[in-house]
């Protein structure tokens, strides 16, 4: 296939779907890690049209949602700096911190800025020697080479007023994580393409084996994920775990490794904390101490921040796949995307408001206002 719009062809996903229920034998459940598989699935409704038994459960994918509130506060305190020039993707405005948002500071006087690229952020602190430019820097892996390249090329400029905020987490121990949870139901994932274009997928070789789950690298169009459902249910049919490549058409089991080299020079590995799940070991990235100088944390010193959830937010539950939106009481009432409590209802990757845009609504419970 060459066009998108193939990729959504009716006539292939009822087939798709009349071999997923010709090889289906019994219940299985399945995790897409991806927070815009989600939305696809979600919108599509292909979980509702799913052989009856297979279940999708949707996992800590959203970047957005798992920035951990402390680094959303971090960054409102360095924003309201009269000397800072505060820059993110747009997406990151929204989120909540413990009080308040940067939308909200923004509206009071603070200087915050929408970036399409961290590349824009050095630009600015080029353009404003006066002023302290700083990135917040969230994501995967796949947002992790552009930043540590705004890095490089910062330090190359050697411009001291540019200094990134960095919260970035790794896919591979989350998927670990979930699975050594005691509620775990997971019995097979659905692995990010964009991730796995980046990494490849020798990371997921060793957790496939080790746990006895089949990972499929999937696409984020019906027919990719339906296929990609498709290989997982034949794998665990047949007794199989391995990692399978259903996005050939982007991903090499090596990646890129030139991404990859341009990572490794800027961040190490450390531990880090998701939001709504804690602190998972070896899940995050930070920079090297060659990089140091450009750590925002350090220059505007807001380590010690000490933050709360919110306590009708049930985002780790829902991230995690223990939980889903409409088991929320707020769900719906005092959480939309308009008054969102928690970052799933915020983020285009959120399944909270994956779910809100979809439709989806919760039932009322018995004792709830009419």
């Amino acid at each position: 296939m060459k066009y998108l719009d193939e990729y959504r062809d009716p006539d292939l996903a009822r087939a798709l779907l009349a071999e997923l229920r010709r090889v289906t034998t019994r219940p299985w459940t399945l995790m897409e890690v991806c927070g815009g598989q989600t939305h696809t699935i979600v919108r599509q409704g292909i979980d509702e049209l799913l052989p009856g038994g297979i279940r999708m459960i949707h996992g800590p994918g959203c970047p957005v949602c798992v920035t951990p509130l402390e680094v959303l506060d971090q960054a409102m305190t360095i924003a309201q700096r009269p000397e800072v020039i505060l820059t993110s993707f747009g997406d990151m405005l929204r989120v909540p911190g413990s009080h308040t948002d940067l939308l909200a500071l923004r509206a009071r006087g603070a200087d915050v800025r929408v970036v399409y690229s961290p590349m824009d952020a050095v630009a600015l602190a080029r353009s404003h020697p006066d002023r302290q430019v700083v990135f917040l820097a969230v994501g995967f892996e796949t947002t992790a080479p552009a930043n540590a390249m705004a890095v490089r090329h910062a330090a190359t400029l050697g411009l001291t007023n540019f200094s990134v905020l960095v919260s970035h987490v790794l896919v591979p121990p989350a998927m670990t994580a979930v699975l050594r949870a005691p509620t775990c139901r997971v019995q097979g994932f659905l692995a990010a393409g964009h991730v796995c274009a980046v990494m490849g997928w020798t990371e997921y070789e060793p957790i496939a084996a080790e746990h006895r789950v089949p990972i499929v690298v999937t696409g984020f169009e019906p027919l990719d994920l339906l296929e990609g459902i498709l290989m997982a249910v034949r794998q665990l049919e047949t007794g199989s775990y391995r990692v399978e490549n259903q996005y050939a058409r982007a991903v090499r089991r090596e990646g890129n490794t030139a991404a990859q080299d341009a990572v490794r020079s800027v961040f190490r590995i450390t531990d880090r904390s998701w939001r709504g799940i804690g602190a998972i070991p070896a899940s995050g990235l930070t920079l090297t101490d060659a990089y140091a100088a450009f750590d925002a944390g350090r220059r505007f010193d807001v380590g010690s921040i000490v933050v709360r959830e919110h306590p009708d937010c049930i985002a780790g539950g829902i991230l995690t796949g223990d939980r889903v939106p409409t088991d929320c009481h707020a769900y719906g009432t005092a959480c939309t995307p308009r008054t969102p409590l928690g970052a799933p209802m915020v983020s285009a990757e959120g399944t909270c408001a994956a779910y809100y845009s979809a439709g989806r609504r919760r039932a009322p419970a018995p004792g709830d206002p009419s």
